[in-house]
């Protein structure tokens, strides 16, 4: 990928001198003149509706914001996402989570190897694994079938296949899924308080099977297993995802019972692989391939639709608008939708894991702003929460309002409540509520003038707050799969044009670090060299 400081462009300039101009634009302004304004703003794609016509852009805003893409090699940069190139130059790798759901006749090449055939066997025992433990032919070490499943991850290993499962929990067969991250120790204890041992499968998520908190948890799982099995029964309730072999058949399971990793795929979005196993059994092989298939929809969308109608990056300039021109540090993401309650955790990890970065691809320090805080709930409880931060607050914050046209219990008394609420929250953002309003909606309420002057200031709503609204036909495997692989086609796009790695996170390995060196010290009582708060707190904990 070229390596171009987004700031040197042309298009960078013009459009800074373009926010001079437009940055105190009323949006409701732009609705007066342009009757066409959401046909100009909106894209129609399959069962998605992608309307961003409530953002402060004009018809040039786009225009120099797709020229910015273009100077920045977007296009280039799109064809050795999904040709397999090293992308991830930092660790030497490319990165094909795309390649995980690519179709059987796809050839994608890795250091001159077809993967796909690689990917589709791996499928293959998937899909036999998942359908014996549902079917019940394959059973617990004392003739039982399986009634439970515990997913033992961390970080990617974990948000993914957790919030994919709680979004299908509609389509959920008889297994009951848990999952245990945290290496919190009352996590995992109260997570198999309730569980029976002759009834329940561990999945052991870890691409090395090092990672301190997953091993910690797997093995205190096997400890609670083992008070009432063998361990040769070990084998017949403990699989493992990792590329660690050795680790994973020192640790008691058996070589058939292990589902490989690659190096290519990054851990936050791995879920597509077999990372996703617990989300095969959650609801059947059948259902997760149609989540597989979604995302590769999105994906061929991606890959080749002009930039003027292509809904990833069309968000993604939006969120560099903001976040460099606006200079908004963060964005809300709203399901209306209590099933994607886990998705903002989720895009947490996948956003600012991946473009939380302030050193360029040249290993420069940047001068610009990357990266956005990503945070939010599902509606309508979030409006119980922190709507009023967003409509009377301080800060600029554009938010995503995620909606479906139909409910999943087809329950319409229910579904139109929640809908017009999805409906007036973003029209609310955008209007607002004028002094001439709240004197009308006072009046009316027969309070007086002296009354009205004093509350006047507490009523009004400046509006012209940003929101983009997604409305989806129905939440199915498939739509879920699109609306992942949309925002990680987001997160590239980004990255691209910030000029920075998306797919390392070396901040997180020197809290890794840390943490070892520090259990050492608590472990053998004796505290070392620390900065003098760490080294109080910790003498204070071991006393």
């Amino acid at each position: 990928m070229l390596n171009i400081d987004p700031t040197t462009t042309l298009a960078w300039r013009k459009l800074q001198e373009h926010f001079e101009e437009i940055k105190e634009v009323e949006m409701r302004q732009l609705f007066s003149k342009e009757p066409q304004r959401f046909q100009d703003f909106s894209i129609h794609w399959e069962d998605f509706l992608v309307d961003f016509s409530k953002n402060r852009i004009t018809t040039e805003t786009q225009q120099l914001l797709g020229d910015l893409a273009e100077e920045c090699g977007l296009g280039e940069a799109i064809d050795s996402y999904f040709g397999g190139k090293s992308i991830n130059r930092t660790e030497n790798r490319p990165v094909l989570h795309t390649a995980l759901r690519a179709k059987n006749s796809d050839s994608i090449l890795v250091d001159g190897v077809n993967v796909i055939p690689e990917v589709f066997e791996v499928k293959a025992k998937m899909e036999a694994f998942t359908d014996a433990i549902i079917s019940g032919s394959a059973k617990g070490y004392s003739g039982l079938a399986f009634t439970d499943v515990v997913n033992i991850g961390i970080g990617g290993s974990d948000l993914g296949p957790a919030m994919v499962t709680e979004a299908l929990k509609f389509y959920k067969n008889h297994l009951n899924i848990h999952y245990i991250s945290n290496v919190d120790g009352d996590h995992v204890h109260e997570t198999l308080k309730p569980l029976n041992p002759e009834t329940t499968l561990f999945v052991i998520v870890s691409k090395t099977f090092t990672t301190q908190e997953t091993l910690s948890n797997a093995i205190t799982s096997r400890k609670w297993f083992l008070q009432s099995a063998s361990q040769e029964a070990v084998q017949k309730h403990f699989v493992a995802v990792s590329s660690n072999v050795s680790k994973v058949e020192d640790f008691g399971i058996s070589k058939e019972n292990i589902f490989p990793m690659w190096e290519w795929v990054g851990g936050r979005f791995s879920l597509w692989s077999a990372v996703g196993l617990s989300v095969s059994l959650a609801v059947g092989f059948q259902k997760f391939d149609e989540l597989l298939m979604g995302a590769n929809k999105m994906d061929d969308h991606f890959r080749n639709e002009k930039f003027s109608n292509n809904i990833p990056v069309q968000l993604a300039m939006l969120s560099i608008w903001y976040n460099n021109f606006f200079k908004a540090e963060s964005e809300a993401v709203i399901p209306y939708s209590q099933y994607l309650q886990k998705l903002p955790s989720y895009l947490q990890q996948a956003i600012m894991e991946s473009n939380g970065k302030s050193v360029d691809r040249n290993g420069k320090p940047v001068t610009y702003e990357t990266g956005n805080i990503i945070w939010g709930e599902p509606g309508t409880n979030s409006q119980h929460a922190f709507f009023q931060l967003i409509h009377q607050g301080t800060k600029l914050i554009p938010a995503d309002f995620i909606g479906f046209k139909r409910s999943l219990f087809e329950d319409k008394d229910h579904h139109d409540k929640l809908m017009a609420n999805y409906f007036a929250q973003t029209e609310a953002l955008l209007m607002g509520k004028s002094e001439d309003e709240v004197k009308k909606e006072l009046t009316n309420q027969g309070l007086t003038t002296t009354e009205i002057e004093k509350l006047i200031a507490f009523k009004v709503f400046k509006g012209n707050k940003p929101t983009t609204s997604l409305l989806i036909e129905k939440l199915t495997p498939e739509s879920l799969g699109k609306l992942i692989a949309m925002y990680e086609h987001k997160i590239f796009v980004q990255g691209v044009i910030w000029n920075i790695y998306s797919y390392d996170q070396w901040g997180v390995e020197l809290g890794k670090q840390l943490a070892s060196k520090i259990l050492n010290e608590i472990d053998s009582s004796k505290v070392s060299n620390h900065d003098n708060s760490t080294t109080e707190l910790l003498k204070s904990y071991l006393n």
